[in-house]
């Protein structure tokens, strides 16, 4: 059996867990939970009116498991009855409530709940249900049990926060949502202990409504101690994935057991919090942080109905910054392949030369724009920009294909750049998954009388720029030829123009000038006006100022850039 969040105290299999110390009762079954929720030892009776093996049932949460509504809906924890004895660490029962079985049949039971001692330091709750043949009403809540929201509101809270979370695929984001979400309709001050890919603990945010306004205490943010393995105070044990708990500043005023402790109390002292709830922020797999909501200016202490609120509202918290990480960790590995697939640049004497690669916005995959430059046998330079279609792995791996391929035609001989895009595309061709892609190949050249010459074919990609040092701008449309991989056999024509004392040649991506909203001759247009302006900026800046102000806002392709500027 895996072990839910991480925990390997729970790598045990049935036998492990010994089911018959639990006494057998002939009509009402029993179980144990640790003060996770979680069964860790069920009795054979609770087995046969569960219609669930030991094996489907321990270590599995009992409230994920098999707690239903009348119509066999799942239920969120803040509306848990057994939750709030569990968390308060107290007794409790309930009557006409509904389990799922193993074959998805609703079982109408009744229960009582009551503390105890599962192992050395542990504790936990026995569960005695029993099925229940007659409805009868529910009692009310245990005294001090009572929300500060109704029901109504709690549950549009908790499908606003579904919705807002999920919208997200960034972790700033999603904590900055969740801070507005909570404060100050929960509480007036908002804190995310988040833990790291090291295994160590960042406080991520400690916000304060004041004044109408949230107002963010970086002062107290930043780097915390460790999690001690076996402290039983809140932050600890909702680092470690444990349970939420309701805490005061009492609840620090004793000699604290850790350096983690130490800071929860410089908190309190600093917040002026009387009251908040500490829950652990779980993710798909493993504990991702924990939250604490807390009240200073807010009149009227947390209950243990407004922490099973706060419990529900981290679990959705814990799924969007899952996977909020898990795109960014993506988002980072296609960076950096895109990035280790892409040349470093050749030294020209007397020639400037520079490239630029910017991911896609919105996308964690690896895309297929990129660029190159080289020496040439017999002397001279090779330019090229290309761009496969497609933004996947699959791209990827065409663009490097395509890439080594062109290098190697060009390398073995001096050739036209028409006659090697032939080659080229007819290589394409013979490929295992035949990969379309546009492609600009340059030769630069410095001849004998000091003249710098550029010829170049075109196979399909936006035309190249050229900037004249006074801010004249031209797009190289010559040379034009269909895009590699149509199965055509266009005859592919050369094009040759001298580059003007000081001009820059820029080669791009369409990334750079396409739009959803505008037509392609307005990208060209914004392009040729924007590198006037800046004709006479450094190549670098050039570059640079030129994703800034062309790129459009819309864009949700890479973009590749090669630039030149001759003496």
């Amino acid at each position: 059996m895996e072990a839910p969040d991480g925990d390997e105290r729970l790598c045990r299999t049935a036998a492990d867990w010994r089911p018959h110390e639990l006494r057998e009762l002939r009509q009402a079954g029993t179980y144990l939970v640790d003060d996770r929720g979680r069964i860790i030892e069920v009795s054979a009776q609770a087995q046969r009116l569960l219609g669930r093996t030991a094996d489907e049932l321990l270590g599995r949460d009992a409230h994920d498991l098999l707690h239903r509504g009348r119509h066999g809906e799942s239920l969120p924890r803040s509306r848990c009855t057994m939750r709030q004895p569990l968390l308060a660490g107290g007794s409790g029962q309930g009557e006409l409530e509904w389990f799922e079985r193993g074959d998805g049949t609703l079982l109408p039971v009744s229960w009582l709940l009551t503390p105890c001692e599962v192992g050395a330091g542990r504790t936990g709750s026995l569960v005695i249900f029993y099925r229940t043949e007659t409805a009868v009403p529910a009692p009310p809540g245990p005294e001090g049990a009572s929300a500060s929201m109704s029901e109504l509101d709690r549950l549009a809270l908790l499908a606003e926060t579904t919705t807002t979370l999920t919208s997200s695929l960034e972790v700033e984001e999603t904590l900055r949502q969740l801070v507005r979400l909570t404060v100050p309709l929960l509480a007036d001050w908002a804190v995310v202990d988040l833990l790291t890919e090291d295994h160590g603990v960042s406080r991520a945010v400690v916000a304060h409504h004041e004044n109408g306004v949230v107002i963010h205490r970086e002062d107290l943010q930043g780097p915390m101690p460790p999690v001690p393995e076996e402290s039983p105070m809140p932050l600890s044990r909702a680092l470690r994935g444990v349970t939420a708990t309701l805490v005061g500043p009492e609840t620090y005023q004793g000699t604290p057991d850790s350096r983690i402790a130490v800071a929860q109390r410089k908190l309190f002292r600093a917040t002026g919090m009387h009251s908040a709830c500490i829950a652990p922020i779980r993710g798909v797999r493993e504990v991702v942080g924990a939250l604490t909501l807390g009240r200073a200016d807010q009149p009227g202490a947390f209950t243990t109905a407004d922490l099973l609120l706060v419990e529900d509202i981290a679990r959705r918290a814990g799924l969007a910054l899952d996977n909020a990480r898990l795109y960014e960790r993506q988002r980072r590995v296609a960076e950096t392949m895109q990035r280790h697939l892409l040349p470093q640049l050749p030294v020209v004497p007397g020639v400037q030369m520079t490239a630029r690669y910017v991911p896609a916005p919105h996308a964690s995959q690896v895309g297929g724009d990129w660029y190159d430059a080289f020496h040439l046998p017999g002397g001279g330079t090779a330019l090229v920009i290309g761009d496969v279609v497609g933004h996947d792995l699959d791209a990827a791996a065409g663009m490097a294909q395509i890439c080594n391929m062109l290098r190697a035609y060009a390398g073995a001989q001096r050739e036209l750049p028409s006659t090697i895009l032939d080659r080229l595309d007819r290589a394409v061709m013979r490929m295992a998954q035949v990969t379309m892609a546009t492609v600009v190949l340059a030769h630069l050249e410095h001849t004998d009388d000091g003249r710098w010459l550029v010829r170049w074919a075109n196979a399909g990609h936006p035309p190249p720029l050229l900037v004249e040092d006074d801010g004249r701008t031209r797009l190289l449309e010559a040379g034009h030829g269909p895009l590699l991989g149509t199965g055509l056999r266009p005859t592919r024509a050369d094009a040759e123009i001298e580059l003007p004392p000081g001009s820059a040649l820029l080669f791009y991506t369409d990334g750079l000038v396409e739009s959803r909203t505008h037509s392609l001759d307005e990208g060209f247009g914004r392009l040729r006006g924007r590198a006037a302006d800046l004709a006479r900026q450094p190549l670098d800046a050039l570059c640079d100022l030129l994703l800034e102000g062309v790129r459009p806002k819309d864009n949700d392709d890479d973009v590749a850039m090669l630039a030149l500027r001759v003496p």
